[in-house]
């Protein structure tokens, strides 16, 4: 988000504290959940704060005008937004993994984790805070679905993301033309710290995909790109590199998608299914569910002949199993 904001060039200072403690310190309703990064806004006078960064994007959309973010062409604005969503909700499995399923990642994490927050931490403060950001972690990578069985999936599945980027990268600067999109900066979100800050992605990373650790550097700061409406490429004009990143999104994405979403609408806290040929099971999860709906939504809005322009671009890709062209239409099996 802070990239984001420099390429917009919207004005903005950082506070880095815990948001819960923040906001209780300074007398702001919390956000339910609290995460961050956490917004303030401030709304007539009052301070409020948001989180996630999906609808945070838009609001700033409303409320800044220029070098948008998001294309002004709907089919294009749509494979963005899938791009956006992946990033969001399953890029951040490999981040999750990679932290905290391997000992040394995870040792490297609980150090930096407390000291970015207060770099004058005492040895044995740092000490204690490592021991409890490594046991509450590690303890949540279920959550994530990160295990023994799921770690084929996710180490092949983050290979393969590197290689359809670094293919994508040898056309084009940014996944849709000559200028970011949201889903850009939702890839560079995850990217930053797989990239930047975990040891054994990292590694992983400068091996598979040279283009994509430049390309991590160049996004922390976009704001000297001047660009202009002609710099999005039309869905049509697209390489046929942007059928490899769509092909992991079909993959991996819309069946744990699906499976998500059925549990969520059976009342079931956990889901298993088959992803990439290989079992797969974890919480359930309703927010995802959300994620869902919202994809259906925005697909549903499209008219037909943008949604056939759409369902062009991601035949073969396994994306069209997750996308219902009924509005409001319910999940089902």
């Amino acid at each position: 988000m802070v990239a984001l904001l420099r390429y917009r060039r919207i004005p903005y200072a950082v506070s880095w504290a815990v948001p819960s403690e923040f906001c209780d310190a300074n007398g702001i309703e919390k956000p339910n959940p609290i995460f961050e990064p956490t917004f303030l806004f401030n709304e007539n006078g009052k301070i409020e704060a948001r989180c996630d960064s999906t609808p945070l994007i838009r609001r700033l959309e409303e409320e800044y005008a220029g070098r948008s973010v998001l294309p002004p062409d709907p089919v294009l604005a749509f494979i963005d937004y899938l791009i956006e969503d992946f990033a969001d909700e399953w890029c951040t499995k490999y981040m999750f993994h990679y932290r905290w399923a391997h000992q040394a990642d995870a040792q490297n994490a609980a150090q930096l984790i407390p000291l970015g927050l207060n770099v004058t931490l005492a040895q044995d403060t740092l000490e204690a805070r490592k021991e409890w950001v490594v046991t509450r972690q590690v303890g949540r990578l279920h959550v994530v679905g990160s295990n023994e069985t799921t770690t084929p999936t996710i180490d092949a599945s983050f290979r393969r993301f590197l290689i359809a980027m670094e293919r994508r990268l040898s056309d084009q600067p940014f996944m849709l033309g000559s200028r970011p999109g949201a889903g850009d900066f939702a890839l560079y979100g995850q990217l930053n710290q797989l990239v930047g800050y975990d040891p054994t992605s990292r590694a992983i990373a400068h091996d598979v995909s040279p283009r994509t650790v430049a390309w991590v550097d160049l996004m922390r700061d976009q704001g000297g790109l001047e660009p202009s409406d002609e710099d999005w490429i039309d869905l049509d004009d697209q390489s046929e590199n942007l059928r490899s990143l769509l092909g992991e999104i079909g993959r991996v994405y819309a069946p744990a998608q699906l499976a998500n979403a059925h549990a969520v609408q059976a009342g079931e806290q956990d889901w298993e299914a088959k992803i990439d040929g290989a079992t797969w099971a974890q919480r359930s999860f309703p927010y995802q569910a959300k994620c869902l709906r919202w994809t259906n939504e925005k697909y549903a809005a499209l008219n037909d002949g943008d949604r056939d322009r759409v369902d062009a671009a991601i035949q073969g890709s396994g994306i069209k199993a997750m996308l219902f062209p009924k509005r409001g239409a319910l999940v089902t099996a």
